[in-house]
């Protein structure tokens, strides 16, 4: 179960971080409320997740599920550079997430 808390505490994490894009365009309640809902969701999620698995790979995927997160939709929705470079690195990520969950 603590996977599946750590899988949408990182999703959360990236409502939060397009909560957080949205404010710097314009400062509404709405962008405001985005950004805490999944802030506080990401935190409180990753808190549940961190009671049956250990804190370093809790804290390894769910900063990763956040940085591919955030730049998967920079890409798709912000026009933010899909160069292969990038996306490279971004597989980089994701394996290093999948390998810490394989020897957990």
């Amino acid at each position: 179960m603590g996977w599946i808390f750590l899988m949408f505490a990182g999703m959360f994490e990236v409502v939060g971080v397009v909560g957080m894009n949205q404010i710097n365009k314009a400062k509404t309640i709405r962008s405001f409320s985005i950004f805490i809902v999944g802030i506080v969701m990401s935190f409180a999620l990753l808190s549940q997740a961190m009671k049956s698995l250990p804190m370093g790979t809790s804290y390894a995927v769910w900063t990763g599920i956040g940085t591919v997160g955030g730049a998967v939709v920079g890409m798709l929705y912000y026009g933010e550079s899909s160069d292969w470079k990038r996306i490279m690195f971004i597989a980089m990520v994701l394996s290093a997430a999948v390998g810490l969950k394989l020897i957990s």
